[in-house]
């Protein structure tokens, strides 16, 4: 095949039916709705088990049946083993999602990304059931054993699991608004979701603890069959995360290389699968996979940046994580109280995320209709990194002003500060899909109105790995600043914010 001519795995239709798109939000509804209805009672499950080994053998503590007061809870010592527990939990997960992340991406290449999705339902099952399990057995079962659980990630975490809904989502058409407001759609839910979430969280965990981990079993399991409406990537024409560069070109020979090599069509292909001359075909896909996207990344100047943005930008955002014990041990909240307190943030997520930003697309793109497509194209480009200058400068902001709040009246004015930021990742993702990261800087650009490159096809992949190796490198930070903060105490309770206002500071200097 000749390089002028595109391979037809690259190419897509030309109109995508929304109705394409609800599968997808829906999903990602009830995947993001299950975390947060995970992640705000596993606090209190945990902390309940330290407490109860903390406070063992003390009757003055101890209420029938073994209770003990969650305001009791809130010491130094008890919150300072709940805040390694999370660490290590996040980190585990995050571990196992990175180690897993290519090698899914082959899974995905063929056999579907549906066996991919349902593998990952397969961790966020399991621990639900094992907080449910460690929680009640308390006389059986040490509180380290939940520990455990997070290795399950390696069927498949966030990572895997935003890649491959960012690709079928940039896979949905071809012009660069639409594309623009569909992220915006897509992140929206996220957001959205995950800080109304904690609401229903606290309100089903008010009337029993186990409540959310039942109703987010339920849900998971809806989402089994939901995955089987998703739209086929083959008829979308877009190949699957990380595999997807088949003849694609960046600069030279070496990186136009496919991904994946090429396989035979014919039937009896799999006759030797379990032939030991190909034993190692996997891994040497997997070197051959990351070597490129090494050569893919190195050869684009702009690129390169904004993989450093979100790199830093995912080492601040995991000061997000500690955002419910901090509201708990600084104001002597319970964790319930503290998810209603989490909620007032959505309001604005969901103006900004759904009204907002795609108002100001839709009106950018109808104001410049009687412009040639190259000048469409740069105002296009310079209005997503203006809005990701302004969300980043909001979020350095607001993140500052958490830490510094002393009184609660000052943390709800903070978080909704926090909140008008959010919309970075929207922009982000823009850039990414925009001629602006299509070719090194060195060689010839082309018209900003011509497509992609295909190399330009997995950017959404390769930036959603990146912000989970920023995340590795953030949780544990941010725990061990954490459990110094409480160390300090007072003011000291902040430490994980200001330095994560430091480090989206930094992005402005770009």
């Amino acid at each position: 095949m000749s390089r002028g001519t595109p391979s037809p795995l690259h190419l897509r239709q030309p109109n995508i039916n929304i109705q394409t798109l609800w599968p997808i939000l829906f999903l990602l509804i009830l995947v993001n709705l299950t975390t947060s209805l995970y992640s705000l009672p596993l606090n209190r499950v945990i902390e309940k088990r330290l407490c109860q080994e903390h406070y063992a053998g003390d009757s003055n503590v101890t209420r029938p049946g073994g209770m003990i007061p969650e305001e009791l809870c809130k010491i130094d010592a008890v919150q300072k083993r709940l805040a390694w527990f999370q660490g290590i939990m996040e980190t585990t997960l995050v571990v196992c999602d990175v180690i897993v992340t290519i090698p899914f991406s082959f899974i995905a290449e063929r056999y579907g990304v549906r066996i991919v999705l349902w593998c990952n339902l397969v961790p966020r099952i399991t621990l639900s059931v094992m907080a449910i399990v460690v929680g009640t057995l308390d006389h059986i079962l040490p509180a380290k054993t939940i520990l455990a659980g997070p290795f399950l990630a390696v069927f498949g975490g966030e990572c895997v699991f935003s890649s491959t809904i960012f690709t079928l989502t940039s896979a949905l058409s071809n012009d660069y608004v639409q594309r623009t407001s569909y992220f915006s759609y897509v992140s929206s839910i996220s957001y959205v979701v995950a800080f109304v979430g904690p609401s229903l969280a606290s309100l089903t965990m008010s009337q029993s603890l186990w409540l959310p981990f039942c109703i987010n079993i339920v849900l998971l399991f809806a989402a089994v069959p939901t995955i089987r409406l998703l739209p086929d990537a083959k008829h979308l024409l877009v190949q699957l995360p990380i595999t997807d560069i088949i003849d694609g070109e960046v600069d030279n020979e070496e990186t136009s290389r496919p991904l994946l090599r090429p396989r035979s069509p014919k039937p009896d292909r799999y006759t030797h699968a379990f032939d030991t001359t190909d034993k190692f075909g996997i891994l040497q896909s997997t070197l051959h996979a990351t070597r490129t996207i090494i050569r893919l990344v190195t050869a684009r100047r702009n690129f390169q940046i904004i993989l450093l943005s979100a790199f830093l930008t995912a080492i601040a955002s995991s000061d997000t994580k500690l955002l419910v014990q901090y509201i708990s041990k600084r104001y002597a909240w319970t964790f319930a109280q503290a998810g209603y307190l989490l909620s007032a943030k959505a309001l604005i997520n969901i103006l900004l995320l759904t009204v907002i930003v795609p108002l100001l697309i839709q009106r950018t793109a109808s104001s410049q209709t009687l412009q040639n497509k190259d000048a469409v194209s740069e105002t296009e480009i310079r209005m997503n990194y203006l809005a990701a200058e302004a969300s980043i400068a909001i979020s350095v902001i607001g993140v500052l002003c958490v830490g510094l709040a002393f009184r609660f009246w000052m943390l709800l004015g903070a978080l909704l500060t926090y909140a008008l930021g959010s919309a970075l990742p929207i922009f982000i993702l823009s850039l990414l899909k925009s001629p602006l990261t299509t070719t090194n800087p060195a060689s010839p650009s082309p018209s900003p109105s011509q497509s992609p490159s295909p190399s330009n096809n997995h950017s959404i992949p390769i930036l959603t790995l990146v912000k989970t190796l920023g995340s590795l490198v953030g949780v544990p930070l941010m725990t061990g600043l954490w459990v110094q903060g409480i160390r300090i105490g007072g003011a000291g309770l902040g430490l994980p914010y200001f330095v994560s206002a430091v480090s989206k500071f930094f992005l402005l200097l770009f």
